[in-house]
C-alpha cells in the first residue's frame, strides 16, 4: 500500500500541482457581479451660476467581470465625474454615465441607477427684503406693546433667480412676551427656509420692544406721576 502511494511521486506532485493551477485559473475566470454606490461628483460650475435641483450624490453601479479583475477593484478610487464648465443656464441632462466610470477595462457596467442625471442651473441674484418680527405670547393685564422695531430691518437674501423672485420677507425666531413688563432689547436669530437661497450676510437682528403701563400717561414714567394723579 505504502509503494503505491510513494511510486512516482514527483509525477504526481506536479499532476497535483498542476491541477491547483487550473482550479485557480478556472475560478479566476469565473464572472461575477458585483454593486457598489459610487459618489458623483459635479465639477467646474461656472462663476455667477449655481445647480437649481436635487441631485443626487451617489449613483447605484453593479459590474461584471472575471473574478480576479474585481478582486483588484477598490470602491474608494471609483467615481462618476460631471464637468460642468462653459454650460449656460437653464437645463442639461447628462446620458451614458458608465462613460464617466474609472473602472479596469475587461469589466463592464450590467446597471446604472440612475442612468443619465439633468443639471439646472440659474443665474446667483440677490435681493433686499424686509424682516418681520414673530412675537408670542402677551404681557400681563395692564401692559401693552406700544412699539416694536427691529435693527437691521431688512436681510439680504442671495440665491436662484426663480426662488429668489418667490422670497417676498424672513421672519425672527419667536420673541416671547408672556409676562413682561418692561420694555427690553435682545439679539434674534433670522429664519428662511430656502431651498435655493440663503442669507449672505446678516444672520440676526436687534430686536426692541417697548412695554407700556396702561395704568399712566403715555410717554410719561411712573416716578413723574404726582401723588394723587393729575392736579
Amino acid at each position: 500500500m505504502l509503494r503505491l502511494v510513494t511510486e512516482n511521486w514527483t509525477l504526481k506532485l506536479l499532476s497535483l500541482a498542476f491541477a491547483l493551477i487550473l482550479w485557480m485559473f478556472i475560478m479566476g475566470e469565473r464572472r461575477l457581479e458585483v454593486g457598489y454606490a459610487v459618489p458623483l461628483q459635479l465639477q467646474n460650475v461656472p462663476d455667477s451660476l449655481m445647480v437649481a435641483n436635487e441631485v443626487p450624490s451617489l449613483v447605484d453601479v453593479r459590474i461584471s467581470g472575471p473574478r480576479t479583475l474585481l478582486l483588484k477593484v477598490n470602491p474608494n478610487d471609483m467615481g462618476i465625474v460631471v464637468d460642468l464648465a462653459d454650460l449656460k443656464p437653464g437645463l442639461t441632462t447628462f446620458k451614458r454615465l458608465e462613460e464617466r466610470l474609472n473602472i479596469p477595462s475587461g469589466l463592464r457596467v450590467t446597471r446604472l441607477s440612475p442612468s443619465f442625471i439633468d443639471i439646472k442651473l440659474e443665474r446667483i441674484r440677490e435681493k433686499l427684503v424686509p424682516i418681520k418680527v414673530v412675537l408670542t405670547g402677551e404681557p400681563p393685564e395692564g401692559y401693552r406693546v406700544a412699539g416694536l422695531r427691529a435693527v437691521p430691518d431688512q436681510a439680504l437674501i442671495q440665491g436662484a433667480e426663480s426662488e429668489l423672485k418667490r422670497v417676498a420677507e424672513v421672519t425672527t425666531e419667536e420673541v416671547d412676551l408672556e409676562g413682561v413688563i418692561e420694555s427690553f432689547s435682545l439679539i434674534v436669530p433670522l429664519l428662511h427656509e430656502g431651498t435655493y437661497t440663503r442669507f449672505k450676510d446678516e444672520k440676526t437682528t436687534e430686536v426692541t420692544v417697548e412695554i407700556e403701563s396702561l395704568g399712566q400717561p403715555p410717554g410719561v414714567p411712573s416716578e413723574e406721576i404726582p401723588e394723587g394723579g393729575n392736579e
